[in-house]
């Protein structure tokens, strides 16, 4: 029993332990239960990717369920992610998605999870139209249907954070006007995907950390404007049909400026004063 008495204490006083059992289970922090979700959430959508890398061969059926249950894996992280800004501050979340970015980089192959690379991919005559909207479509799905999943999680109110949550009505993150929200996420998806490609074709160092902070900074910039999702797919999973913004509202925002700021990037990086310089940067093959 001392024993059990003084790993209390210590866990108390890290942090961990001490809250109130009646709102939180056994006295855990709020933060430790979000993070254990996150885990759990990551874990279960790595199983399900083995699992489809061993049941099918490449192909288009293994692609679709690739990014359905990378883009599923985004968003039910992102929604947890939403409980950490709303009680810990935007610089917790932005720890917590630096981190997971990366993780995301590491596990998702060639899963994008986000439907403007796959446009991208068609402007640039390396992706079939029909495949690239059976792709999209897929990606949109699994950002649906994952919200169940995340009923599930809350309505189980191990913490007080998640009290209600799971029926409660979402509000929307846009807080300018729909044309200035719109710039917002076009110029930062814009900045974002000539980063990730430049860093990517120069092969700088450390280029997958640089890229998701990077990418984490844009997010934390944006984030009391427009929201920061820069990613449609997640955008309509968590925030579509939310109280304060219209459909049109929404698809002119996410879609339409995220993917125009997407696009533009292809332009901008395949101008020749861009590829003079990721030439002049890029290492010398032997």
């Amino acid at each position: 029993m001392n024993y059990l008495k003084v790993a209390y204490r210590f866990f108390k006083k890290a942090g961990i332990l001490g809250y109130g059992k009646k709102k939180n289970i056994l006295g855990m922090n709020p933060l430790l239960i979000s993070t254990l979700f996150i885990v759990l959430t990551a874990l279960l959508a790595n199983a399900a990717r083995k699992l489809v890398k061993t049941a099918l061969n490449d192909g288009l059926m293994r692609q679709l369920l690739l990014e359905f249950i990378a883009t599923a894996e985004l968003c039910a992280t992102c929604f947890e992610l939403i409980i950490v800004a709303d009680n810990f501050g935007v610089w917790v979340y932005a720890l917590y998605l630096f981190l997971l970015t990366i993780w995301w980089g590491k596990t998702w192959e060639n899963a994008s999870a986000c439907p403007y690379n796959i446009m991208e991919e068609v402007a640039e005559g390396t992706q079939k139209i029909t495949t690239a909207t059976l792709l999209i479509l897929s990606q949109v799905l699994g950002g649906l249907v994952i919200f169940r999943y995340i009923q599930i999680l809350w309505s189980l109110e191990l913490t007080e954070n998640h009290r209600g949550r799971a029926d409660e009505e979402c509000t929307a993150d846009l807080q300018v006007p729909m044309l200035f929200g719109a710039m917002v996420e076009g110029i930062a998806t814009c900045l974002c995907r000539l980063t990730s490609k430049f860093l990517g074709d120069t092969e700088a160092r450390f280029a997958s950390t640089v890229d998701s902070f990077f990418a984490t900074m844009m997010v934390v910039a944006a984030f009391n404007f427009s929201g920061g999702y820069f990613n449609p797919a997640l955008a309509t999973s968590l925030k579509f049909g939310c109280e304060g913004n219209t459909a049109v509202e929404h698809m002119i925002v996410y879609w339409v400026g995220a993917s125009v700021g997407s696009l533009l990037s292809v332009f901008i990086y395949s101008s020749k004063p861009m590829k003079n310089l990721v030439c002049r940067l890029k290492p010398k093959q032997e």
